[in-house]
C-alpha cells in the first residue's frame, strides 16, 4: 500500500500545474487587444515602415482577438491558413499583413471559427468600440490614472460591462502599451477574468501612466 501511494504521489507531481487545452472552440471568453501604436513605434516597432511611418498618426490599432480561459489561454490550435483573397479583403483590419497571419495562426485557430468568420468577428468587435475622444489621436502626451482610463471608455461605451476594459503598461508601469477589452463567446461585453485584472493592475502599478502622442 505504501509503495502504491508513493507511486501515485510521484505521478501527480510529474503532471503540469495546469494542463492547457488547445482544441479549437474550447475556451471561456475573448480578449480583444488594442495596441497603443505610439508606444510600439517608440520601441521595437520603430523600424516598421507600415505602422510607424511619420504622419500615419495611428493610435489604438487591433493587435488581435484572443480566445482565453479564466486562467491561461490556448494557442496554435490548427493548421488551416488564410487565403490571399481573404487577406486582401481584411488588409486594413490590422496595421500589418504579417500581423494578420500571425494572429490567425496563434489565436484565430483556437476560436473554432473559419478564417472568414473569425476576421469578420474581429472587425465587428473592433468597430463596436468607440475610442474616447481624448484618447483618439492625442497630439500631446496624455497622463491618466488606471481608474480614469477605464471610466473614460465606459463613458464613451455605456454598454460595457464592469471590469471589461483593462490598461496594460510597459516600462515599469510608466507608459500605456495596450488596452484589453473582454467579450463573451457570444460577442457581448463581459468582465475580464480575475487573472487578467491582476495582470493589468501589476503592469500599471503606478498611480498614473503616460499615453504617448501620435506622430
Amino acid at each position: 500500500m505504501k509503495r502504491l501511494l508513493a507511486a501515485l504521489l510521484a505521478a501527480a507531481c510529474a503532471l503540469p500545474a495546469m494542463a492547457r487545452d488547445d482544441r479549437p472552440g474550447v475556451f471561456d471568453y475573448y480578449v480583444m487587444s488594442l495596441s497603443w501604436s505610439p508606444e510600439y513605434c517608440a520601441g521595437r516597432g520603430g523600424g516598421d515602415p507600415v505602422q510607424c511611418a511619420t504622419g500615419r498618426q495611428l493610435g489604438f490599432v487591433l493587435h488581435g482577438l484572443w480566445p482565453q480561459f479564466e486562467r491561461g489561454y490556448p494557442e496554435s490550435c490548427g493548421r488551416s491558413r488564410i487565403s490571399n483573397s481573404l487577406r486582401d479583403q481584411y488588409e486594413s483590419l490590422y496595421p500589418s499583413p504579417k500581423l494578420l497571419f500571425h494572429e490567425w495562426n496563434k489565436h484565430g485557430t483556437c476560436s473554432g471559427l473559419q478564417p472568414q468568420d473569425y476576421l469578420a468577428l474581429s472587425a465587428k468587435l473592433r468597430d463596436s468600440l468607440k475610442i474616447p475622444a481624448n484618447f483618439a489621436r492625442p497630439q500631446q502626451p496624455v497622463r491618466v490614472t488606471p481608474g480614469q482610463f477605464e471610466a473614460d471608455f465606459h463613458k464613451a461605451n455605456p454598454w460595457l460591462a464592469k471590469d471589461s476594459v483593462l490598461p496594460v503598461c510597459g516600462s515599469g508601469g510608466r507608459f500605456l502599451r495596450e488596452a484589453r477589452v473582454c467579450f463573451g463567446k457570444d460577442g457581448k461585453s463581459r468582465s475580464c477574468s480575475q487573472e487578467a485584472i491582476a495582470y493589468s493592475q501589476k503592469s500599471c502599478g503606478q498611480a498614473t501612466f503616460l499615453m504617448k502622442n501620435v506622430k
